[in-house]
């Protein structure tokens, strides 16, 4: 059908076939009703399709055939190690941030949520009880010594910890 409206030899009847063609290509896409601005993303394919060889009138620029064709930036990954994947480096970030904290009851809260939630993840991912004192010694290695925490701390309890794991679980299977 395109190369028919390419080689159409009226631009005013090339106008008119493009634009029909419009509307087919829209009814056999729904679902692009939905994305913004869907009609350029029409005319734009129309141009991709006749590999740029149509002429006729767009109510929208034409596109770069440059543009279209280039290949996307190389992203680039973090290499910096991290030691304790289970954790993650937001973990890291956050005790390196509350170690350079001064000395208030909001660093002591802060400390508290993040061994809770080292806790919590060391449990996700290693599906075994952990004791806290293994969680207080991983959060002083992090923090390079910076944050030493005493037994005075009680973290939630393990049992807790993975009924809440279970019960999310059991919820996210129940829905799929």
């Amino acid at each position: 059908m395109v190369q028919h409206v390419v080689d159409l030899p009226d631009k005013e009847e090339r106008n008119k076939a493009a634009k029909s063609l419009i509307a087919i290509m829209g009814n056999l896409n729904p679902h692009l009703r939905d994305v913004n601005d869907f009609k350029h993303k029409l005319w734009d394919h129309l141009y991709i399709i006749s590999d740029f060889k149509i002429d006729i009138d767009s109510p929208y620029p034409i596109p770069l055939r440059e543009v279209i064709n280039e290949k996307p930036r190389r992203v680039l990954y973090r290499t910096d190690h991290i030691r304790y994947k289970h954790y993650g480096n937001n973990i890291e970030l956050m005790v390196m941030t509350v170690a350079k904290m001064e000395e208030s009851a909001e660093k002591q809260a802060y400390i508290e949520m993040i061994a809770n939630l080292m806790k919590k993840f060391y449990l996700t991912w290693n599906k075994e009880a952990v004791n806290d004192d293994q969680i207080f010694k991983d959060l002083s290695t992090i923090s390079k010594g910076a944050i030493n925490i005493g037994p005075e701390m009680k973290l939630s309890e393990t049992r807790d910890i993975l009924f809440k794991n279970k019960k999310k679980n059991k919820i996210t299977k129940k829905k799929f």
